[in-house]
C-alpha cells in the first residue's frame, strides 16, 4: 500500500528468485534499511542507529520490532545493556510476544519469563499492552520515550495466526509459505467475518 513492493511480486513470496525471501534484506527490497535474518541482530543495529541519531543531533527516534523466540538470542541481551548504558531513550523495542515459535511454545522451548521485570532489569522502561488494539499501539507509541534517559520496551500481547482461527496458536503456520485454494477460501471467510 506504500508502493514500496510491487503488487506483482507478492505471488512469489519465498520462491527461488523472489525479493521476497524469509527475510528481509537489505538491497533487495526497497524501504528495508537492514538484513536481520539471522535473528538477534535488529536491537543491535538499533542501539547503532540511536547512537548515531545522538551523535548527528537529528531527533530521530528507532523502533525494533522483535518475536518473542528472537529474545533466546544472547547479542539481543547484549544490545539491551548498551542501550541502557548509553541512556538511549530514543530506542524502542516492541516485542510481539505470542508465546509461540518457530517449533513450539517459548515456556517450552526456553522460557521467557518474567519478561516484563527481564527488560526492566536491563534498565528499560516497560509497558505491557495488547498488541491488537490500534489504539493502545498509537497511544503507546505517541507517548515515547516511557521515561526520560531510558530506552522504552513494549511488550505486545498477541496471538499468532489472530483472526484466522484455524492458524491461531499454531506453531505449523510459522514458516507457511504455500497453501492451497481451501486454506485461501478460509482465510477469505475469516478476514470478511472479522470485525
Amino acid at each position: 500500500d506504500k508502493g514500496f513492493i510491487d503488487t506483482d511480486a507478492l505471488g512469489g513470496f519465498c520462491s527461488a528468485g523472489s525479493c521476497l525471501g524469509g527475510h528481509p534484506e537489505l538491497g533487495k527490497i526497497p524501504g528495508v534499511e537492514a538484513s536481520t535474518g539471522a535473528l538477534g541482530h535488529g536491537l543491535s543495529i538499533g542501539v547503532g542507529m540511536a547512537l548515531a541519531a545522538r551523535i548527528r543531533g537529528d531527533g530521530t527516534r528507532v523502533v525494533v520490532v522483535t518475536g518473542d523466540g528472537e529474545l533466546n538470542e544472547g547479542s539481543v541481551w547484549e544490545a539491551a545493556l548498551s542501550a541502557a548504558k548509553h541512556r538511549l531513550d530514543s530506542l524502542s523495542i516492541m516485542v510481539d510476544y505470542n508465546k509461540l515459535q518457530s517449533y513450539g511454545s517459548t515456556r517450552e522451548v526456553l522460557d521467557l519469563e518474567p519478561l516484563a521485570d527481564k527488560w526492566r532489569a536491563f534498565g528499560f522502561a516497560v509497558i505491557e499492552i495488547n498488541g491488537h488494539d490500534m489504539n493502545a499501539l498509537g497511544s503507546t507509541l505517541a507517548q515515547l520515550p516511557l521515561e526520560p534517559g531510558r530506552p522504552s520496551a513494549i511488550i505486545c500481547h498477541t496471538v499468532k495466526g489472530k483472526g484466522f482461527p484455524f492458524a491461531e496458536f499454531d506453531p505449523l503456520w510459522h514458516h507457511r509459505s504455500r497453501i492451497d485454494a481451501d486454506q485461501i477460501a478460509e482465510m477469505h471467510a475469516a478476514l470478511e467475518a472479522y470485525p
